[in-house]
């Protein structure tokens, strides 16, 4: 029997590597479309509404072109559960069908979900936080470590484990990020934030890129830092005297090897020039 996989590049090259080039026993065929069950693993939550009423204008027009890749359900008896091809096979019941095409596989639990995140990964359909939860998937429940995901999908490990601090997001902010309220850029400079959920508010409100988010950070981090590392009593004292004395304000940094600066800060050019002046008189 011809490999329906070698022919079909349109499914992919992962899903072909993964079907067409091993030892899975496939099939070509056609099925009731009420046969068919959702993956229990399926990696993708979010559909767009807009996307799947074209799909299913296109589907009435030209029928079903790529074939839907299913397995012998565990759960239901005559029954198949949909490994690749959710959008497919949603559009294909809002169009009225009553059949589909279907390449019946044989695979497990954890071929079947690698099956349903490459599709979805290089068709980049699924969000950040459906891609962290589908690499969180394969750790937890099938021995898969960083490096094993990151060359089982074919990127980078640092992309796997940025992927997965993803995760560590409260889940209003997780929310934020599915929605695509908020980019997967900004979600990544929010991560470990106590405050991270009211910086997201504000990133919406003000519309802010993600380098005007990493700026507000960085502004944030160090007040914070200033808050958290008070000036010496005597140090703030000088301050003051000098304050009182010249009628500005001053700022002394004085460093650990007793270095360091001393700002005044003027208003007008008349403070300025009494300033210039009282330096000029005294030395």
């Amino acid at each position: 029997m011809i490999n329906p996989f070698k022919s079909k590049k349109g499914l992919g090259r992962g899903l072909s590597s993964l079907i067409g080039d091993s030892d899975i026993k496939v099939s070509n065929d056609k099925i009731s479309i009420s046969s068919i069950v959702p993956n229990k693993n399926q990696p993708r939550k979010l559909f767009e509404k807009q996307a799947l009423d074209e799909l299913t204008n296109s589907i009435k027009e030209r029928g079903i072109i790529q074939p839907l890749i299913v397995r012998k359900s565990d759960d239901y008896d005559n029954k198949f559960e949909l490994i690749a091809g959710e959008r497919r096979w949603q559009s294909a019941q809002s169009a009225g069908l009553h059949e589909v095409p279907v390449v019946i596989i044989e695979a497990d639990n954890l071929k079947s979900l690698e099956l349903a995140i490459i599709e979805n990964v290089q068709r980049k359909d699924l969000n950040p936080i459906e891609e962290a939860e589908s690499y969180k998937n394969l750790i937890d429940n099938f021995g898969y470590d960083h490096e094993k995901v990151s060359q089982f999908i074919g990127k980078s490990r640092s992309h796997i484990s940025n992927s997965l601090r993803l995760l560590s997001l409260p889940e209003k902010l997780r929310d934020m990020v599915r929605n695509e309220k908020i980019s997967q850029g900004h979600a990544k400079i929010l991560i470990g934030l106590e405050n991270s959920i009211l910086l997201a508010e504000k990133i919406i409100k003000k519309s802010l890129s993600v380098r005007q988010t990493e700026s507000l950070v960085r502004i944030l981090k160090k007040g914070a830092n200033r808050k958290n590392n008070p000036k010496d009593s005597n140090i703030i004292a000088a301050e003051n005297e000098l304050m009182n004395k010249i009628g500005m304000r001053v700022f002394l940094n004085n460093k650990k090897n007793n270095s360091g600066t001393l700002t005044f800060e003027y208003k007008g050019f008349d403070q300025l020039d009494r300033l210039i002046n009282i330096i000029k008189n005294n030395y």
